[in-house]
């Protein structure tokens, strides 16, 4: 039987960046062929970063990315890895977009991926599958394609399919099946969030057995606006055994040799290389040949390995840092500012920040006020001191009371003029000093709206914006354990986990005093924002409908406050402002 050696590239492009994301193909393909391997794979819109939205309406991107392609097919022959075979993601076009005037049916911009090979781009296939669900707007930019494309490679006939081709049953990967494939090639650009790791190997076994044969996916990783890639590329054989699994959360290559059939069809009988007519299930398939790839290495065979996946809290924490890292780094901010208040959530956002982009560029502010706690001080204090921060002191009762002295205000509106004027100070150190504004605010209070507009709420980007309140303290005490696990010092103070809850802008002020305890709160929470259960299922599952009702009543009363706030890394199935998505101006309330 024939073997091929992969190299699945498990990379971290940036939208935008032809030039750069080109860049890393070269580089991790001189890596991949220093490991002898024949075939490498790159994640899908590799060569433009995904996802690109809007863009794609612009035919300058367009024509850009082809021209990319083209240069890139060129520049890795002359690079010395012509021979290497490359598949490599990127937006093409057959016509006009689908929003424009002149847009013609069944034609548009393409989901891509292209095989390249001595200078030259040897195959295309176009994705066929487009999701149109929670992050995924597929539908609106692109055309599906209707073909799938078949490559001898090797002596071993292999399929080109892209992300939500995996995904869906039929389609892509039951026509692999019909045309007799060894081989499965799928692209991806797959969003992390919790637990989408245990469904990706069982939903990969599953396309396995639809198509009869081995697959190879590659996962890209990194973080883009709200979305961070967790990698998790894997090969799986046909018989649905896990062979070869990459890390999640950090670049990798994965290279192993896989012992694939031999395809059957001489030159000029059928399932041989050429262009093959009909539709199966409503593909065309196109097959064609690539005659010569570099020479199977002697020696032992390559094995990719096996890496376990981590636990939950682990693995959030690692999308958190990695998604707060590449927000920084790839709009090119040179550092982050925060309030310490003392608290639960501005620690675990700190400590967060500091994994990311370490210390020397994390500045943390306490801005007491009168009702500011003496334990909240010296939490805040203690907790730059574990991780080493830049820790600065602004007490802000002399501004507010400047305030007072030419306002008359009272109640609510003294305790949002506090959480406002810390708002001004972090924002005035933006501006003077470059950093960026991290708000700290968890999902929980986001949900219901405890959070002051332009006060504790300003920001530029929220670490813990898709972190249920409960969720935050899980993390936090995970991250204490793993510094003591390792040797160093917890960054994360134990008052800080352990006391109450509180805004303290007010005497003796507790969470509770105005949300239910959040170990109540947050299934409520979970099932009507993540889970779309209206009262009824919420009140069939348990809860007390007094509760409910309060807590509905909250939420939905608050849509104008999160459709103003910051963007924070999506790690649930239902974050704010990418996936759940509702009208401000709603009269519809679930007691009718």
């Amino acid at each position: 039987m024939p073997t091929l050696r992969l190299a699945l590239c498990q990379v971290n492009p940036t939208v935008g960046d032809l030039t750069g994301n080109a860049g890393l193909v070269r580089e991790w393909t001189r890596q991949a062929a220093g490991s002898g391997a024949q075939l490498v794979l790159f994640p899908e819109l590799m060569l433009t970063g995904y996802p690109v939205e809007d863009l794609v309406f612009r035919r300058s991107f367009v024509a850009a990315s082809r021209a990319a392609l083209h240069r890139l097919a060129a520049d890795l022959a002359a690079d010395g890895h012509g021979d290497l075979l490359v598949l490599v993601g990127y937006l093409d076009a057959d016509g006009p977009p689908q929003v424009s005037s002149d847009a013609e049916p069944g034609r548009g911009a393409r989901n891509a991926a292209a095989l390249l090979h001595r200078g030259e781009v040897v195959a295309t296939y176009f994705k066929h599958h487009l999701p149109n669900y929670g992050v995924f707007d597929e539908d609106r930019y692109f055309v599906p394609g209707d073909t799938l494309t078949v490559v001898r490679v090797g002596g071993v006939d292999v399929a080109l399919t892209i992300c939500e081709d995996l995904w869906q049953a039929g389609g892509p990967f039951a026509v692999a099946r019909q045309a007799g494939v060894g081989l499965v090639l799928s692209i991806n650009g797959s969003p992390y969030e919790l637990n989408k790791d245990d469904v990706r190997l069982p939903l990969v076994r599953r396309r396995a057995a639809e198509a009869g044969a081995a697959i190879a996916y590659v996962n890209m990783v990194g973080g883009q606006d709200e979305l961070v890639y967790d990698g998790d590329s894997m090969v799986v054989a046909a018989d649905g055994t896990l062979l070869a699994r990459a890390p999640q959360f950090v670049e990798h290559l994965l290279v192993h040799d896989l012992e694939l059939p031999a395809a059957a069809g001489a030159p000029g009988e059928a399932g041989a290389p050429g262009e093959a007519g009909g539709l199966s299930d409503g593909m065309r398939v196109v097959r064609g040949e690539v005659a010569t790839i570099p020479a199977a290495p002697a020696g032992p065979a390559a094995d990719g390995g096996i890496i376990e996946p981590v636990a939950d809290e682990a693995e959030v924490w690692h999308a958190l840092v990695l998604g707060l890292r590449d927000y920084v780094d790839k709009n090119r901010f040179p550092s982050v500012v925060l309030g310490l208040s003392g608290g639960i959530d501005s620690a675990v956002a700190a400590a967060i920040a500091v994994d990311a982009v370490g210390p020397e560029r994390v500045v943390g502010v306490s801005m007491p006020s009168q009702h500011s706690s003496e334990h909240s001080r010296t939490d805040a204090e203690d907790l730059a001191k574990r991780t080493g921060l830049d820790y600065r002191v602004e007490p802000i009762q002399p501004m507010v009371d400047t305030f007072l002295a030419n306002m008359s205000l009272s109640g609510v509106a003294v305790e949002n003029l506090q959480a406002r004027v810390r708002g001004v100070i972090l924002m005035a150190l933006s501006n003077q000093e470059g950093h960026l504004v991290l708000t700290t605010g968890n999902k929980s209070e986001l949900a219901v709206g405890y959070s002051t507009l332009y006060g504790d709420s300003v920001g530029g980007y929220n670490p813990v914006k898709d972190v249920w309140k409960t969720l935050v303290w899980r993390l936090a005490k995970w991250r204490n354990a793993d510094a003591v696990r390792r040797g160093q010092t917890p960054p994360i103070p134990e008052n800080s986990i352990g006391k109450p809850p509180s805004a303290e802008l007010s005497p003796g002020q507790l969470d509770s005093d105005t949300l239910p305890d959040y170990d109540v709160l947050d299934p409520i929470l979970i099932g009507y924002v993540d889970g779309d259960l209206g009262r009824d299922g919420l009140v069939e599952s348990g809860h007390d409908p007094a509760v409910v009702d309060k807590v509905l009543r909250m939420v939905d009363t608050a849509e104008y406050k999160r459709r103003q706030s910051a963007p924070g890394t999506k790690i649930s199935m239902k974050a704010f402002g990418r996936d759940r998505r509702l009208p401000i101006t709603n009269r519809w309330r679930e007691d009718g």
